[in-house]
């Protein structure tokens, strides 16, 4: 039996992962942007883990991207 997936099948999925990872690095941003104009008392590190979290979340963007499209350079 052949374990081959159609190569359509893992562009779409691609391209669905894509969509969710960059609406989520947007919402971050914006999240990102209301945690610095009016931070919560007492919770420092707040505001490092959701950069950080958008770092992480760039990066998997860049990877998807490069997966859909080697060709364009990065």
């Amino acid at each position: 039996m052949n374990d081959c997936k159609e190569p359509d099948a893992d562009v779409t999925s691609l391209a669905s992962r894509l969509a969710v990872l960059t609406t989520e690095h947007r919402d971050l941003d914006a999240v990102i942007a209301q945690v610095s104009i009016a931070p919560p008392p007492g919770d420092d590190l707040l505001l490092r883990r959701l950069k950080k979290r958008k770092l992480v979340l760039k990066d998997r963007i860049s990877l998807i991207e490069r997966l859909l499209d080697p060709d364009v350079p990065a």
